[in-house]
């Protein structure tokens, strides 16, 4: 498989936190067509990460590498570097309010096509494909800032759906979300990255792992305390008791006190 994305002892440090960087000597490797989850609890850096791939941020040290190519703050000023790169890399905020500024559905989704400078009857063709496939084509002409959280995301990822990237950056896609909304929106994941695409999700929600990833990464404190298969990382309950991303339950046996890491693993898909 070709590598995508190719970072190697990065650190990036927000301001006046330079003793405890967000990132901290991260290395690892993404491979065209891999599903990857950047697990970790608050804080921990995986948002942070997410950004540098999108190249919203830029390493303070250390290099990061996308589809063979430097990725920095001086490549992406060169608009011949910048608008191939935002074409094949999409990412979806955890939080779509931060994401959606356009008056109705259907403007929000073509947003991103009207910057790439194509021609009216392709976005026209293109958007509705996106809400068709997120089911939500009676919503286009609705006010984004209107409607459930759970509609909220599924135009935001159909904003980025519609450019058709090879990669897709999200960052705590089921946060928040009904049951059903967050069915709806592993299914999506799913689907789409039976396609071939790369999708690099950002959670600390363990159930969905088994369904969006076949490769997974735990972040403490801005390191990689560990990577595997999702199902050899959430066998590891004392990992990811350090990585709290589980809590311990504590029971009384024998008159002494004992304790296990208590994780729910596993949903329904409420179609």
């Amino acid at each position: 498989m070709d590598t995508i994305f190719h970072l190697h002892n990065v650190v990036y440090a927000y301001a006046n936190t330079a003793d405890s960087p967000a990132l901290n000597g991260i290395s690892m490797q993404i491979q065209r067509g891999q599903r990857v989850a950047i697990m970790g609890a608050n804080g921990s850096g995986k948002s942070t990460l997410l950004r540098i791939l999108d190249g919203l941020y830029f390493a303070q040290s250390g290099t990061v590498e996308a589809f063979g190519h430097t990725l920095d703050e001086a490549h992406l000023m060169d608009e011949e570097y910048a608008l191939p790169f935002r074409k094949r890399v999409a990412f979806v905020f955890q939080n779509p309010d931060v994401q959606l500024f356009n008056p109705t559905v259907f403007d929000e989704v073509a947003f991103g096509p009207l910057q790439l400078r194509w021609d009216t009857a392709t976005i026209r063709q293109k958007v509705n494909d996106a809400l068709d496939i997120l089911e939500i084509s009676h919503l286009k002409e609705r006010a984004p800032h209107r409607l459930s959280g759970g509609e909220k995301k599924r135009v935001a990822i159909a904003s980025v759906l519609v450019i058709d990237p090879e990669v897709i950056l999200l960052d705590e896609p089921t946060a928040a979300l009904d049951p059903k909304s967050q069915s709806r929106v592993v299914d999506f994941l799913v689907g789409w990255a039976n396609t071939g695409k790369t999708v690099v999700v950002a959670t600390h929600d363990l159930d969905t792992v088994p369904d969006i990833a076949d490769d997974a990464y735990v972040f403490k404190q801005g390191h990689i305390i560990a990577h595997d298969t999702p199902r050899a990382i959430l066998a590891n309950h004392e990992m990811l008791l350090s990585a709290n991303l589980v809590h311990a339950h504590y029971h009384l046996h024998d008159g002494q006190t004992h304790s296990h890491a208590h994780i729910h693993v596993g949903h329904q898909h409420d179609h």
